[in-house]
């Protein structure tokens, strides 16, 4: 059941959009998947923001699984961006994907990025899901890379989300936060700490979105299933609800 607190997912007369966004670290899939899908459809989100999706053998197979039984579809990401990934609903219109591997620090877990560029209505939007480094000076490093990355996708709004491995008020948080909005900080809603289900008692995951985009409320979503949100995995799903503002559409010149 749906949540009436937050918004559901509209279309304004402007061609502005309002979409449900889900960040959620699934831990390789590795708890009860049934589960996990019922949070996920729980949640009725437009776009989700997965970390440590399936990595290893027929890891599509398990990916795609997963998106049908949360009744929504894979959009990018997953082995080919060391874990993060990006599903969305048939609402999205999709420009286009890319999966993007970060430098590599030998004896450390490889990281990435899952991008993607979509449409709801007359919002055009780009996305990216990560999962920064456990260590605080690649953490740093990797978030700077981040805003590059959202810079380069060339949209006029942007949403970021995802395992952040740090709390708000450290560097790589501070980095991202400096020049993103912060949802939680911004407009909190539900929940705030995402780890560890069990024991709530840090916020490690996070919704961002460049300035314009309005968050309508951000958090963990007080009225999900507490049994299935221990079995699904060891994080706390962070949902928000976001106004994309219609976006100026240019056409090519001699374009009928």
């Amino acid at each position: 059941m749906v949540n009436s607190e937050l918004p559901n997912s509209r279309t304004e007369a402007d061609g502005s959009a309002v979409l449900r966004v889900l960040s959620y670290n699934i831990r390789s899939m590795r708890d009860d998947e049934d589960a996990l899908a019922r949070v996920i459809r729980a949640c009725a989100p437009d776009l989700v923001f997965v970390q440590e999706a399936p990595r290893f053998f027929r890891w599509r197979k398990h990916a795609a699984r997963l998106a049908a039984k949360s009744e929504l579809v894979m959009l990018s990401g997953g082995a080919t961006a060391a874990g993060p990934m990006l599903l969305c609903s048939l609402r999205a219109t999709v420009e286009r994907t890319e999966d993007v591997l970060l430098p590599l620090t030998p004896g450390l877990h490889r990281r990435g990025l899952a991008t993607a560029v979509v449409r709801f209505a007359g919002a055009r939007v780009g996305l990216v899901s990560c999962h920064l480094s456990l260590r605080k000076d690649e953490r740093y490093e990797q978030a700077g890379m981040v805003l590059d990355r959202v810079a380069a996708l060339g949209t006029p709004y942007a949403l970021v989300a995802g395992d952040l491995n740090e709390r708000p008020g450290g560097p790589a948080f501070t980095r991202l936060a400096t020049e993103l909005r912060d949802g939680w900080a911004v407009s909190p809603w539900g929940g705030e700490y995402t780890s560890t289900p069990a024991d709530p008692h840090q916020r490690i995951d996070a919704i961002l979105a460049t300035p314009g985009v309005e968050f309508l409320g951000c958090g963990v979503p007080p009225h999900l299933d507490p049994t299935d949100l221990r079995k699904a995995t060891d994080h706390l799903p962070v949902l928000a609800a976001v106004r994309v503002p219609a976006a100026e559409v240019g056409f090519p010149q001699g374009t009928p």
